[in-house]
């Protein structure tokens, strides 16, 4: 069914890829010393509106790698959204903080501001806010609570590559925000991470941090922090250019696709598709989120998802707990705010992927049509 449905198949790749890993090959440094690390850093970082990328192994360790820096450690608790990738909350541990869940807003799929509010304690150091799917969480409000309160806001933007709060982009609004290029994501080298900030000296000390403690100007073998080496490679920064290159153009095809696969369904009750708050001006699509009311849908979650799959059409029944209900969380030490909404979306909610939005005109059509003809059979 994939192959007759013409869903686009990722990563996607192509000849720029090629050139830009040749010109990585033909060099005497395959590795994180190679000027198209600090190349793609820079442009990144550019591109999100940001002074400093500080590119690392992977998402996962660009967020210990900040939190770290930062020193947030034992003792101290950092607010994170019960739904999210367990690394928004495991580098939280890692560190030897305490990750403090709170629940999220019932639509948006990104933290409640006033849960976060209500969750502060004189132990809180920072709240850690994901942009879940693609879409901004509620940036004012969530600024305004860390300024009032003297805590640091920090932005898990993995799923945020190109989207924008009121013309400004993804992890320019915190003091520092990190990134994945793991498999999955909307610009990928297979793995990768990148932290972004405009605090020069929060730069300095992740880059030292990330590069063995090592600092600009001293000799190789001098060390001055405990690091450790999380450089990303030369290969993988040639990829991430070429990657980087194509993103805006495949972000106009997914929020067109999106718009229209939205609009053919939209007298069809029963699905709530993520709100999107007008203030965000641009929108990755990593994820078309939505939400089923059985009774008015006339199926359950479960029941859509399997007709989806069986008809070909990739989907995700979203993610089969809350973070603090993972098997960890049993033995690691965290706080747990009342979180109803989060899992209540373990219920019913669901996630169509960002590159079936790369789809030609006519595969929304037929997603809609199967979609539309599973409800009249039943």
């Amino acid at each position: 069914m994939l192959e007759e449905m013409q869903i686009p198949q990722w990563p996607v790749a192509d000849g720029r890829e090629r050139e830009l890993i040749e010109e990585v090959l033909q060099s005497r440094q395959w590795g994180g010393y190679h000027e198209m690390v600090g190349r793609f850093e820079q442009q990144f970082a550019a591109f999100q509106h940001c002074l400093y990328g500080v590119s690392a192994v992977n998402g996962s360790m660009t967020l210990e790698m900040l939190l770290s820096s930062l020193g947030i450690g034992a003792g101290d608790e950092v607010i994170v959204p019960a739904i999210s990738f367990v690394s928004t909350a495991t580098a939280v541990s890692r560190v030897g903080a305490v990750p403090v869940f709170v629940d999220i807003e019932p639509y948006t799929f990104n933290m409640d501001p006033e849960r976060a509010e209500a969750a502060i304690s004189a132990k809180t150091k920072a709240i850690l806010v994901v942009h879940f799917g693609g879409p901004l969480a509620d940036m004012d409000r969530l600024q305004g609570i860390a300024s009032a309160h003297g805590l640091l806001l920090l932005e898990d933007a993995a799923h945020a590559q190109g989207s924008e709060w009121k013309g400004r982009r993804a992890g320019s609004l915190g003091l520092a925000s990190s990134f994945s290029f793991q498999n999955g994501k909307v610009m990928t080298a297979g793995e990768g991470g990148m932290v972004l900030t405009g605090d020069e000296s929060l730069a300095a000390a992740m880059r030292s941090f990330g590069n063995c403690g090592r600092r600009p100007g001293a000799t190789f073998f001098h060390h001055f922090i405990l690091g450790t080496n999380l450089r990303l490679t030369g290969l993988q920064a040639a990829v991430l250019v070429a990657q980087l290159e194509r993103l805006p153009s495949q972000i106009a095809t997914r929020a067109r696709n999106a718009a229209l696969l939205m609009e053919e369904l939209r007298d069809l009750e029963g699905i709530h598709w993520q709100d999107i708050d007008p203030r965000i001006t641009a929108n990755s699509w990593y994820l078309l989120l939505g939400r089923i009311d059985e009774r008015k849908f006339g199926m359950s979650r479960d029941e859509f998802h399997s007709m989806l799959q069986e008809a070909g059409v990739p989907c995700t029944p979203f993610y089969p707990h809350t973070l603090y209900e993972n098997p960890v969380y049993r033995r690691t030490p965290c706080r747990v705010e009342p979180c109803p909404n989060a899992e209540a979306c373990i219920r019913d909610a669901f996630w169509l992927p960002h590159f079936l939005l790369l789809g030609e005109e006519e595969l929304m059509h037929e997603v809609a049509g199967v979609i539309r003809r599973a409800i009249v059979r039943r």
